[in-house]
């Protein structure tokens, strides 16, 4: 899935692209190769990866077909995905059922693994690229597009090749029945957009208004369940279709790196973050206690995470994004390492590891292949490290360029979400 920031629901189709000179393109362009030069990222692919990526694009349709013999068929399961409306590939889709004693649901992510593999140029160039780089209206790929937005992409009215994580959840608390993984072939009704989704929960006769609505009723008692334990929520006031989303991904996610750790014991792309200082937290709560119109609740100080939740839900608008950022300056830097153990301190998870964005992210491709193959690459230690150190460029990467973008008086968020069209200036 690509960036969320969707600038009002749907506002893009309705604002049109951005307008700037030739000039000004030519300087953008040069900003954006200094970027890649000084971080070293690379943007072009080499001819051999594009090459081979254009060849598994090939007889598309007879693949999948002759893989239904090895793979469970769940095309007949009502099924959607939910992006934003500029989103360019497609790689989760759920599925939604309710049972006597219990709700089952089934996140299906694109099987890029079946494509990209330890020994393939895609692999390789994978590895080296660590990720997928949002910069604003420009996107620097960790697959080539021609893959990735194609047999690897759960667009609609197709069957697709999928990793399923079949979730059985206890309809008292959520928690895991049972968790199964699997290969699958999978055909998505709907490509919907978060918008999209809003109007389908408010239309009782809508297509998948009752799945849509079913999910988020569990999404929604998953995010509080999260609350409640002490998950720290820097966004709370989410709209229903990121709910879904954001809690169905991190519910498949745990149930993935789970799985690895206590049922198989194999080592995996686990995601751990430290906790900030004692000392470090309290300098964090006495900022955001002295802005103004802000007040954390007494009986919520003893747990950093639950005041900076609590605060967030009663503090201004005006503030929220300050308050964001006394939190974000005191966090240390989540890293990619093959032990779990340390846990997730923002989310407050024991184990946690990422599974659903295959596409876009390097970890999430090798925890495929780990699962697959129920064995880890050789290199597994130095990829956690080299993916850590990925992830901080591309992050550094995007805040210079938005940084450059507002020197020369652009609005980055506008040129995110409706792109640029250069113009001549007038005669």
């Amino acid at each position: 899935m690509s960036n969320d920031a969707e600038a009002a629901q749907g506002s893009i189709e309705d604002q049109g692209p951005v307008e700037i000179s030739p000039e000004l393109a030519r300087q953008i362009e040069n900003k954006r190769d200094d970027l890649l030069e000084k971080f070293e990222l690379h943007d072009e692919f080499a001819p051999e990866v594009v090459e081979e990526a254009e060849e598994r694009v090939q007889d598309v349709e007879q693949e999948i077909q002759d893989e239904l013999d090895e793979r469970a068929d769940m095309r007949p399961l009502p099924t959607w995905t939910t992006d934003p409306v500029d989103a360019q590939d497609f790689d989760d889709a759920i599925s939604v059922l309710e049972r006597d004693e219990e709700y089952v649901v089934w996140v299906h992510i694109a099987d890029v693994t079946h494509y990209v593999h330890p020994g393939s140029e895609m692999w390789d160039a994978a590895m080296d690229r660590g990720n997928t780089i949002y910069l604003p209206g420009y996107t620097i790929h960790m697959l080539p597009p021609v893959l990735a937005e194609t047999v690897c992409s759960l667009v609609p009215e197709e069957d697709r090749l999928a990793h399923t994580v079949e979730m059985h959840l206890d309809k008292d608390d959520l928690s895991y029945r049972n968790i199964e993984i699997y290969k699958s072939v999978i055909h998505s009704d709907e490509r919907l957009t978060y918008k999209e989704t809003e109007a389908r929960l408010e239309d009782e006769d809508a297509p998948l208004h009752d799945e849509i609505s079913l999910v988020f009723e569990l999404a929604d008692q998953m995010h509080e369940q999260r609350k409640e334990e002490g998950s720290l929520v820097l966004n709370p006031r989410r709209d229903r279709a990121h709910t879904i989303i954001e809690e169905c991904m991190l519910k498949a996610n745990k149930a993935v790196t789970h799985e690895l750790m206590w049922n198989r014991g194999v080592e995996a792309m686990y995601r751990v973050h430290p906790q900030p200082s004692p000392d470090e937290w309290d300098d964090a709560l006495r900022e955001i206690q002295e802005l103004d119109g802000v007040s954390i609740p007494g009986d919520s100080w003893d747990d950093p995470r639950k005041a900076v939740n609590a605060t967030l839900e009663q503090a201004p608008e005006r503030q929220l994004g300050k308050i964001q950022w006394a939190v974000m300056k005191v966090m240390p830097r989540a890293r990619y390492m093959n032990d779990p153990f340390g846990g997730h301190h923002a989310l407050n998870f024991e184990i946690y590891g990422h599974f659903t964005s295959p596409i876009r992210r390097m970890s999430d491709l090798v925890n495929h292949w780990i699962v697959y193959q129920n064995d880890v690459p050789e290199n597994l230690v130095e990829l956690c490290d080299h993916a850590s150190d990925q992830q901080k460029a591309g992050e550094s990467a995007e805040r210079e360029y938005r940084d450059f973008l507002e020197e020369i008086g652009l609005d980055p968020d506008a040129v995110n979400n409706r792109g640029i069209e250069i113009v001549e200036p007038d005669e």
